[in-house]
């Protein structure tokens, strides 16, 4: 089969970016996805999508490689490669997004640098260029300068600045690589200083900004690298002039081959973006929580709230086929916007408040929540509390039928719960009392109407006897207690249901599709959380430590995994995926006060 290809990495890929782009390469050095200038644009760099076709990268080729090793330099989010041939010449690789203070502003430019050096013997390479736009229409036409080409699409024009010869290039031509080569990719901008004295600042500066940022950060004793790693994905994830954090940088990788699941995944899911700022506050990091407030101010008057935006919330997300595009590993269709936005999704009501309530009671924040944040996020309450046992598309985002969904209920009630502890705690005593008076009656109602004799378990939809892993989650929001009898029967009915392994189903029921086939790895994640609050902590850290196999050689994880053959599967790096590794080390680490690591 093609994707058992030698070249085929599948996704074991890296993700460099800046808060403003971001691509992804392969452990041999293509960068094979590079939407342009920001995360949801019109990719450049299309190869992933791209079936057989060979269009849409940017590599370097070894004559005669052998072997070859990729990783991040530590606590940063640059990526060193180094390939070796057959004679031992070597070169190394270096890749990064420039991102950095100057001015007490960020500096991130919509640029991609690449430094090419030889560090052994006379390594020959060829270096190939091939952009694309319109998703997956070659762009042929292409002017030289002294120093760069520029290629120019009907609707898009990217610039090649280097140093490296440039009719090599042209020609994709073989070249004795004798001294470092400079590439920056972006803007069809002359490039005002130096080429490679500005590189390698570029690339210093970043590495520091990084290793400072990761400085800051309150992580657990246990799993650090993989906390790091974990958290510096998310920043990347984070648009940050806007303050939308995306769930995904790609689009239509498939949940499962040859499912038909292929989805955009390029923008601002709110319940996504709630896991997001809960996992880096749980870190310090609370730029984001405060970024996405004001993304948030923006749409919070709107009734209803859509449960997903573009990262420029007025931008539209019609959903459209690409047709030039083939697939992931030709498994299309190739799928450009998402008819999510036109959902309805209740829990988005609950996700937007409690991922404001930090603002009101965490004391390190600069700009503290106030009456006025607190009036809007009441009037997202009485939707939430209107909507709470309507029916919706759900969490998992059905598109052929609508239920009164068990989450989305739940979070409802939790948006009710939330705002009368904000009007307590801002000593509104009467909207305190309404809203707790609201809480209390939806919670009765929950507990009553979503519990099933039958299955002995909280199930998915009010009438139905379908198991959810989301149902895991009422705890963590406080709807019920984990050693209530009810929800331990529910945890048990989930085990003896969604189980494959270790591996956790979203739920095994037909849906639009027919029946899933793959495993959500966050679904994972609320079921050791689960686990470890009834101290069931031995299997809570074994099954923790099994799910940490399946990250790729950089320490990423996508939205799936198939059961059967531990593939990573689904869109890529997965925000949600990644959020709930952070809250679920965190939860389980030893402190760093604990003596009993201490041999």
């Amino acid at each position: 089969m093609k994707h058992q290809a030698k070249n085929d990495f599948g996704l074991d890929l890296a993700l460099i970016g800046n808060g403003r782009t971001a691509a992804l390469l392969e452990p041999s050095s293509r960068i094979v996805w590079w939407c342009f200038q920001r995360f949801d644009n019109d990719p450049v760099f299309s190869r992933l999508l791209a079936g057989d076709e060979e269009k849409g990268f940017c590599d370097v080729v070894l004559d005669g490689m052998v072997d070859f090793s990729s990783d991040y330099e530590r606590n940063t989010a640059v990526v060193s490669t180094t390939l070796v041939d057959g004679k031992s010449a070597a070169v190394k690789i270096t890749d990064f997004a420039p991102r950095f203070r100057i001015y007490d502003r960020v500096f991130r430019p919509p640029q991609l640098v690449r430094i090419i050096e030889p560090v052994a013997g006379t390594p020959r390479i060829t270096i190939r260029f091939r952009p694309t736009n319109r998703y997956g229409v070659p762009i042929r036409s292409k002017s030289i300068g002294s120093n760069h080409v520029t290629f120019r699409g009907p609707n898009l024009v990217v610039r090649l600045t280097t140093d490296a010869p440039l009719s090599y290039i042209d020609r994709e031509a073989p070249f004795v690589l004798t001294r470092p080569v400079y590439l920056v990719i972006g803007p069809d901008e002359p490039f005002p200083a130096d080429l490679a004295t500005t590189c390698r600042e570029f690339a210093d500066r970043t590495r520091n900004y990084w290793t400072e940022w990761v400085r800051r950060l309150s992580i657990a004793y246990d799993w650090q690298d993989v906390i790091i790693r974990a958290a510096i994905t998310l920043k990347l994830s984070n648009f940050e002039e806007t303050g939308a954090v995306i769930a995904a940088h790609t689009t239509s990788i498939p949940e499962s081959p040859r499912s038909g699941r292929t989805w955009d995944y390029r923008f601002c899911w709110l319940r996504d973006a709630y896991f997001v700022v809960k996992a880096l506050n749980r870190l310090g990091a609370t730029q984001t929580m405060e970024d996405f407030i004001s993304f948030i101010l923006g749409i919070a008057t709107e009734d209803p709230v859509r449960p997903v935006y573009s990262i420029v919330p007025t931008d539209d997300m019609n959903e459209e086929i690409a047709l030039k595009l083939k697939g992931y590993r030709g498994d299309g269709p190739v799928r450009v916007g998402n008819a999510a936005a036109d959902m309805h999704q209740h829990d988005t009501y609950g996700s937007i408040i409690l991922a404001a309530m930090p603002m009101f009671f965490d004391r390190r924040l600069p700009r503290p929540g106030d009456a006025g944040l607190f009036q809007l996020l009441e009037h997202l309450g009485e939707i939430a509390k209107r909507l709470a046992f309507e029916p919706d598309a759900g969490i998992w985002e059905y598109r052929g039928r609508m239920r009164v969904h068990t989450h989305s209920a739940a979070m409802c009630w939790a948006a009710c719960s939330r705002l009368a502890a904000i009007a307590r705690h801002l000593g509104l005593k009467e909207r305190a009392a309404e809203w707790k008076s609201v809480a209390n009656a939806m919670q009765a109602r929950l507990l009553e109407q979503t519990w099933s004799e039958t299955r002995g378990a909280f199930t998915a939809a009010i009438g139905s006897d379908d198991l959810d892993a989301s149902v895991l989650l009422l705890p963590e929001i406080g709807l019920v207690d984990v050693d209530d009898p009810r929800f331990v029967r529910t945890v048990e009915a989930i085990e003896g249901e969604l189980l494959r392994g270790k591996h956790v189903m979203r739920y095994v029921a037909k849906d639009d599709f027919g029946e899933p086939e793959a495993a959500f790895l966050i679904c994972r994640f609320w079921l050791i959380d689960v686990w470890w609050k009834l101290g069931r902590r031995e299997e809570a850290i074994e099954m923790f430590d099994d799910a940490l196999r399946y990250r790729n050689r950089y320490g990423l994880l996508s939205e799936d995994v198939d059961p059967q053959t531990g593939e990573l599967c689904g869109n890529f790096p997965q925000t949600y995926s990644m959020a709930g590794l952070i809250l679920t080390a965190m939860r389980l680490s030893r402190s760093w006060e604990d003596r009993h690591w201490h041999d």
